[in-house]
């Protein structure tokens, strides 16, 4: 499988949080070509701010491997992670993130987080995989919610 099927994946899970009424957000881990986990956004489900797709997913992903460290772990999420989100993939050694939408006001990406030099560890990272395609997801999920009147601040 190459990025664009695992990309494929994550936007999957992010559909199962749009049904959820949360933020469209899926991710992805893998190891070895392997997917070994997956999650969404839960936000809402969880009245818990920290409960992002990437945050959820990490701490999954610990358990599996019984280890905090996951040097050889690439997650493939469908929108650029937040700072709070790609602090916690460079905290956890992440190997790769590989994400679809970019996020040109608050990305970790965009805001050099995932590979600041100044860090202990630096996160690979490759935006911008069937962005099309998870634009169109989150701009869907937004004008319904505002058509339903369901948008909370």
């Amino acid at each position: 499988m190459n990025d664009e099927d695992f990309m494929k994946l994550a936007i999957i899970e992010a559909d199962k949080a749009a049904a959820e009424e949360e933020i469209p957000v899926g991710a992805i881990a893998v190891l070895n070509g392997e997917v070994i986990a997956s999650e969404h956004n839960r936000m809402e489900q969880l009245h818990d701010a920290t409960a992002h797709a990437e945050i959820l997913l990490l701490r999954k992903v610990g358990s599996l491997l019984g280890d905090w460290r996951m040097s050889e772990v690439t997650v493939y999420v469908t929108k650029e992670p937040c700072v709070m989100c790609g602090g916690a993939m460079v905290n956890a050694h992440l190997k790769k993130v590989v994400y679809g939408l970019r996020d040109p006001r608050s990305g970790a990406d965009t805001l050099n987080l995932l590979r600041n030099p100044a860090l202990l560890y630096q996160v690979q990272s490759t935006g911008g995989i069937l962005e099309e395609e998870c634009k169109k997801q989150f701009q869907a999920f937004f004008i319904r919610r505002r058509k339903e009147g369901t948008r909370k601040q």
